[in-house]
């Protein structure tokens, strides 16, 4: 198990992350958020393949008013399958070639680019289109994200990897398994470094 704490004291994450054969694994978390427009949980389900890639993230978010759920399949062609579970069908985006999403307020979802390409390891810079998922609306865009390594995993076990977009610019310090354990600005994770559980 793995939780994050929000740095600025008001909300949770925790994630039960089994990384499996080739690289390929699944997450399962769930959040709670005190914001000034109205407190919030929200939970969520990624499976990833052995590629690296996101295969599906399913979301639900809940507040004092209603529930809403959004579920994102990515195609074999590299359409995005959206599903709010409505009833009334579905939405098929390109979304650029985004090939991640990024969920607001989540610092595991950044853990996925971060594997994929390598960069707590052989290092690099990226500049890429992102499906962001905004928190509770659950209403979806896309956005790009640029992800550098400024420093690859160290004899501590830990590197740094700089996310930039819009006017931001943020340190994220992620483990050898390349899962972040902390993401300056948003959220630190608690505790002592608890490895993944593997899968069998």
């Amino acid at each position: 198990m793995l939780t994050w704490q929000a740095d600025d004291g008001h909300g949770l994450e925790g994630t039960r992350l089994n990384i499996g054969a080739g690289g390929a694994y699944r997450a399962l978390s769930r959040m709670v958020r005190v914001h000034p427009d109205g407190d919030f949980t929200a939970s969520f389900r990624l499976v990833v393949g052995t590629g690296g890639e996101l295969q599906r993230l399913s979301v639900t978010s809940a507040t004092a008013g209603r529930e809403r759920h959004l579920t994102l399949n990515r195609t074999e062609d590299g359409y995005w399958l959206l599903d709010t579970g409505s009833g009334i069908g579905g939405r098929r985006d390109e979304f650029g070639g985004a090939l991640d999403i990024d969920l607001q307020y989540s610092p595991m979802l950044n853990t996925v680019p971060i594997r994929r390409l390598d960069l707590h390891r052989s290092g690099g810079e990226h500049v890429m289109p992102v499906v962001f998922v905004s928190l509770p609306s659950l209403e979806v865009s896309q956005v790009t994200r640029t992800y550098r390594t400024v420093s690859p995993l160290d004899e501590s076990g830990r590197a740094l990897v700089e996310l930039r977009y819009d006017d931001v610019t943020a340190e994220l310090v992620v483990d050898a398994d390349g899962v972040v354990a902390s993401y300056s600005g948003l959220a630190t994770r608690l505790g002592p470094s608890t490895a993944p559980a593997p899968t069998t």
